[in-house]
C-alpha cells in the first residue's frame, strides 16, 4: 500500500487536479494488476473533503470509473461555486470536520492508493479558524505541493513552504505544473527548478506538462512517469 498523499496548491487554479489524475492514472496503470478500463477500481481512491459546484468529483468519478459515490468522494458538497468556508455560511450549512475525517479513515481502511486533493492552498480557509495546512498537519498526511510554471513562481514555493513549516505539515517535495506549452528555457526564466529548491529547501519532483486530453488516461500516466515517481508515490 502506498501512504495516503495530499495534493495542495500554491494558489487556486494551479494545477493539482491533474496532477491527482495524473497520478491516479500512473497507478492503476503501472501498479494495480487488476486494473481494467471497463471495470471500476477497488484499489484506487481519490478524495477531496469539500468542494463547492461541480468540478473536481465529477471528473474524477467519470474519467477513472471509481468504486465510490460523489458523496464518498466529497461528503461536504456546496453549490456556490466560492470558497468552501464562504459557501457554507451562505448557504446556511455546517463545515461538519468529523465527516470529512471519519470519511478519511474509511478510506484508508479501504484502499491501496488515495489520493486526497486539498482546497486551493495550504492558506485556504476549511473553517472560519482552521486552514488546509491545519488539516494536512492533523491528519499527518505526506503533502506534494504544486506550483505553477508562470511570473511569481518562485515567490509563491517559498511563501507555501514557509507556511507549511510553521504548521508542521510533512511536505515531501513540488511538482512545477504548465497550463500551456513552454520551452525548457521559459520554464528555467519563469520556475527554475533548481532556483526553487535552492531556496525552499524542498526538493522538485519534476515539471507536469500541459496535458491536452485529461480524460485520456494514457496520456495521463505517462505525463505522471516523467516525474520522479518513485518519491511520490511511496
Amino acid at each position: 500500500m502506498t501512504k495516503p498523499l495530499l495534493i495542495v496548491g500554491s494558489d487556486t487554479g494551479v494545477g493539482k487536479t491533474v496532477l491527482t489524475a495524473a497520478l491516479a492514472a500512473y497507478w492503476l496503470t503501472y501498479r494495480d494488476r487488476n486494473f481494467s478500463p471497463n471495470t471500476p477500481s477497488t484499489a484506487l481512491g481519490i478524495y477531496k473533503p469539500l468542494q463547492s459546484g461541480e468540478g473536481d468529483r465529477e471528473f474524477y468519478n467519470q474519467t477513472f470509473s471509481l468504486s465510490q459515490t460523489l458523496a464518498e468522494i466529497t461528503p461536504l458538497y456546496f453549490e456556490t461555486p466560492i470558497a468552501p468556508a464562504i459557501a457554507a455560511h451562505k448557504e446556511g450549512k455546517a463545515i461538519d470536520l468529523g465527516l470529512i475525517w471519519q470519511q478519511f479513515q474509511k478510506l484508508q481502511q479501504q484502499k491501496e492508493c488515495l489520493l486526497v486533493e486539498a482546497m486551493g492552498g495550504l492558506g485556504s480557509p476549511i473553517t472560519d479558524e482552521y486552514i488546509v495546512a491545519d488539516l494536512a498537519r492533523d491528519w499527518h498526511l505526506d503533502t506534494i505541493l504544486v506550483v505553477p510554471v508562470r511570473l511569481g513562481a518562485i515567490s509563491q514555493a517559498i511563501a507555501n513552504v514557509a507556511l507549511a513549516t510553521l504548521q508542521k505539515v510533512k511536505l515531501r517535495g513540488i511538482v512545477l505544473s504548465c497550463s500551456q506549452i513552454y520551452t525548457e528555457e521559459e520554464i528555467e526564466q519563469l520556475a527554475p527548478p533548481q532556483m526553487i529548491s535552492r531556496l525552499t529547501s524542498v526538493p522538485v519532483f519534476g515539471i507536469l506538462p500541459c496535458i491536452e486530453n485529461l480524460s485520456d488516461i494514457s496520456q495521463l500516466a505517462h505525463a505522471a512517469s516523467d516525474l520522479d515517481i518513485e518519491r511520490i508515490l511511496v
